[in-house]
């Protein structure tokens, strides 16, 4: 495919040829359900152990049999011209991956939270993961720790071609059998609604290091979720952001469960056994130095523009901070960001 057809809107047929980056949880979950459907899989991360861990062993999902497909390390990656690229990386590795793809690509990025550089390029579709999914660092070995969906579709307007190829994407992916996918004709509000999840979760319990559920535990770190999330929603709804629902609620149930009196405590004891032993994609880069924060917090924040948006603020410098000094995870880091905050913003 070359620009002049991309221009035109001369789409190749979609090929079962699948180039993915990043061999983490949700990369190794993608494709394994794109190999299942009977496509060729390409692999691709930064790790060399892991890459050479693949060329070894294959990758593995759950207490399936290991996959053997190419593992390729990124250094020596050459986009393809006739594959679709999986962009399952984290957003602060967007920046080398995308110095590489020209614009008219077949990108189909499967990430958390919104990277300028990202946002701006032209690829039709994308998609949301509502399930967990862990990976160590050195090991393509991977395994679903809570059950969602996959939630794919266009991110803009697009042609009838496009829309047929994100149909057969969408197809591919449910011929695999490994977890739910919806096909959905505009995947933004879903992403929306993502970011409303993971700028609450993430910074709070990757900064306190505890599992998601640690959040519903702990009494403090129960009432700033409560309150970061109800400030994102309120980002959001201000801004005009279309959400729709990802797990058993609409963000608007939430907010008027966030609400009503004792029903949130309520609700946190009935969720918490479902999050137990799961971790958000932010807990192992705290104390690395770089984090996901500015393209989830970061995001709201200029959503939010001229509006007061304390608890996102605070929250970045938090996590901005723990990075700067290599500080390792401790629930202190909640006692000190309440501290930072007025009694009426956590009210």
């Amino acid at each position: 495919m070359t620009r002049a057809d991309w221009q035109r809107g001369n789409l190749p047929p979609l090929t079962p040829t699948a180039h993915i980056l990043g061999a983490g949880g949700i990369g190794i979950a993608a494709a394994a359900c794109l190999v299942r459907a009977g496509w060729s899989v390409t692999m691709v991360d930064a790790n060399a152990a892991k890459v050479a861990a693949g060329r070894v062993s294959g990758m593995v999902l759950d207490d399936q049999p290991p996959m053997r497909v190419d593992f390729v390390n990124f250094d020596s990656w050459s986009p393809p011209t006739d594959a679709t690229v999986l962009l399952c990386t984290k957003t602060f590795d967007n920046a080398a991956v995308l110095a590489r793809l020209p614009d008219w690509q077949a990108l189909l990025p499967i990430q958390n939270g919104f990277e300028p550089a990202l946002e701006r390029r032209a690829h039709p579709s994308e998609a949301i993961a509502s399930f967990v999914s862990t990976c160590p660092a050195d090991r393509p070995v991977a395994r679903i720790t809570r059950a969602g969906s996959l939630h794919i579709g266009a991110r803009r307007s697009v042609s009838a071609e496009e829309a047929k190829r994100i149909a057969a994407l969408a197809a591919a992916f449910r011929a695999g059998k490994l977890f739910a996918v919806e096909h959905v004709d505009d995947v933004r509000p879903f992403k929306a609604t993502k970011l409303m999840y993971n700028a609450a979760i993430s910074p709070l319990a990757a900064s306190a290091g505890v599992d998601n559920a640690g959040l519903l535990t702990d009494r403090l770190a129960q009432r700033l979720f409560f309150a970061l999330l109800r400030e994102n929603y309120n980002i959001l709804h201000g801004a005009h952001q279309r959400l729709e629902k990802i797990g058993p609620f609409h963000p608007t149930t939430v907010m008027r469960i966030l609400s009503t009196p004792f029903l949130p405590g309520i609700m946190g004891v009935f969720f918490r056994p479902s999050l137990r032993g799961t971790y958000c994609s932010m807990s192992p880069d705290m104390g690395s130095g770089r984090t996901e924060v500015d393209a989830y917090n970061g995001h709201l924040v200029r959503l939010a523009g001229s509006n007061p948006c304390p608890i996102n603020r605070a929250v970045i410098a938090m996590v901005e901070r723990i990075s700067a000094e290599r500080r390792a995870p401790s629930p202190a880091h909640l006692q000190q960001l309440a501290a930072t905050l007025s009694s009426g913003v956590l009210a």
